[in-house]
């Protein structure tokens, strides 16, 4: 306000002087004083000053109403952002919690179907070595967890309980090197070995003869006779089946257990016990 005042002082003055005879008429002319040249020019002269100064009043609460309108229309636009920001969090939020859900009753209707106890275990971090191929769960022996105990998934086997301590354990996956899962070809029940390549879900194929009825698209499912896995579970299926002229052959196992993506796992309880396993290995 003062900044408008001093710059605008002389103006100011000038219709004061203007307006003020105006005024003076307007309250004492109807006392019957008939207005001289002098008070015509003078009303005369008012006329344009005075539609000027209301035309720069309206413009000026035209501006002003213009600047709030566009300030709440601006604060408005902010809490529009921010809402539409906490919706779309929620809805991240919500699609992950779907989805942990749909996991979760897969491993359900798993439970289910498989004998004797499980133990629901969340995977918590990854072993970066290339050279131990393993990941730990939050669950140890306080939550009955045993070394050797089998791991799985709801679409197969993952690996085996390597080392475990309070409320965390490590698993070996069945990708590991070091892996040797017994295993039998669902179809014609030719047995073989499972070994792990060291990455990615095609693992090799082990003590197969040339001659035996092994074809790619085959179902392997675990033997049991490794004294790790029960019977019955879902390894992969056969590929890349090569028939040399030595006495194996030459085939892959595709997981059917995507082991780079795991979440949650079930430690098949009953099968540890019954198998009697308990040594502690790889420390």
């Amino acid at each position: 306000m003062r900044p408008f005042l001093k710059h605008n002082r002389q103006k100011l003055v000038i219709a004061f002087l203007l307006l003020g005879p105006l005024v003076a008429f307007l309250t004492t002319g109807h006392k019957g004083r008939q207005p001289n040249w002098v008070d015509k020019c003078i009303l005369t002269a008012a006329v344009p000053i005075q539609r000027g100064l209301e035309w720069a009043g309206a413009g000026l609460f035209h501006t002003v109403e213009e600047h709030w309108a566009l300030k709440q229309a601006r604060e408005e636009k902010n809490q529009c952002a921010l809402e539409l920001d906490e919706m779309k969090s929620k809805k991240y939020l919500f699609e992950e919690i779907q989805q942990e859900n749909q996991r979760l009753r897969e491993l359900l209707s798993y439970t289910r179907m498989a004998a004797g106890t499980e133990i629901v275990g969340r995977v918590i971090g990854i072993n970066p070595s290339p050279h131990f191929l393993s990941f730990r769960m939050d669950r140890g022996e306080k939550d009955g967890v045993r070394v050797d105990m089998p791991v799985v998934a709801p679409a197969g086997i993952v690996g085996r309980v390597v080392r475990t301590i309070g409320h965390a354990s490590d698993a070996m996956l069945v990708s590991d090197p070091r892996s040797h899962v017994a295993a039998v070809v669902q179809r014609s029940r030719v047995r073989a070995t499972v070994v792990g390549s060291g990455g990615g879900k095609l693992l090799s194929v082990s003590n197969v003869l040339r001659a035996d009825d092994v074809v790619e698209g085959d179902v392997l499912v675990t033997s049991g006779t490794d004294g790790i896995f029960p019977p019955g579970l879902m390894v992969g299926t056969i590929q890349n089946v090569e028939r040399g002229s030595g006495m194996f052959l030459n085939a892959a196992v595709e997981l059917s257990a995507d082991i780079k993506r795991l979440e949650e796992v079930l430690l098949l309880q009953e099968a540890a016990v019954a198998y009697g396993f308990g040594k502690e290995v790889f420390r």
